[in-house]
């Protein structure tokens, strides 16, 4: 039975998430930022819905992806180092999550990403916990991705791509962004093989668990981020 939870209940212990159903822990409650960041703080995210009411997960093991084990590939660096994409952070959230939504993904019927889960996650923006990173060609947005940090913590949601590489170019620019500014660790949630490519690898929960409590302990900072002069080369 999973645990329907009112709006003032908390969540239970992540130890009862049932591992037959993805890691799912529990339903209902709200979207708002405290009940949000108080999940990602204990290591549990909001995946779809059911008739309305917030499913709330917490698999084990966990997808991660530390910063220093990202895979840069040759041909990647290359387009990187072309110029070919503009990046920027934080100018077009909305556009970013709208982009993911209507992103078709293989083995999904239609998207996790509700009306309701984007006027949530653009509140958490406005007030400087989640984030965007946005790649362009010539002004046109065409792919990127966005995500929450807490602490030195990064919790990756979604991207998306509308042009060969143009995900792999936003997330090489976080990779880098969150390597100057000494974040720890990437929350990738599920295991997919586009994140394994990357260098996402799978870990134990309670060793997740271990390192989230560190790294969002550190002072979050709230202000808009900035991606790397172009003049840096990869």
């Amino acid at each position: 039975m999973i645990p329907l939870l009112g709006p003032l209940d908390p969540f239970p212990p992540v130890e009862s998430a049932r591992a037959d159903m993805g890691g799912l822990l529990a339903a209902g409650a709200d979207l708002g930022p405290d009940r949000l960041l108080n999940a990602y703080r204990h290591g549990i995210f909001p995946w779809g819905t059911v008739e309305g009411l917030p499913l709330w997960y917490s698999p084990d093991p966990r997808m991660v992806l530390f910063p220093e084990e990202f895979r840069l590939t040759r041909s990647l660096r290359k387009t990187l180092n072309n110029g070919r994409f503009a990046v920027r952070f934080d100018t077009n959230f909305a556009g970013v999550i709208g982009g993911c939504a209507e992103m078709p993904r293989n083995g999904q019927d239609g998207t996790w990403i509700t009306p309701e889960m984007m006027a949530a996650y653009g509140r958490l923006h406005e007030l400087g916990w989640a984030h965007s990173v946005e790649t362009y060609v010539e002004d046109d947005l065409v792919g990127g991705l966005y995500g929450l940090a807490i602490g030195r913590m990064f919790y990756g949601e979604s991207m998306f791509s509308r042009r060969t590489d143009a995900s792999k170019v936003a997330f090489a620019h976080l990779i880098r962004y969150l390597s100057d500014h000494q974040f720890g660790m990437i929350d990738c949630q599920m295991r997919t093989e586009h994140l394994a490519s990357l260098g996402g690898r799978e870990i134990p929960r309670v060793a997740f668990l271990g390192r989230l409590r560190a790294l969002t302990a550190a002072i979050s900072r709230r202000d808009p981020w900035q991606p790397v002069p172009a003049s840096r080369k990869w």
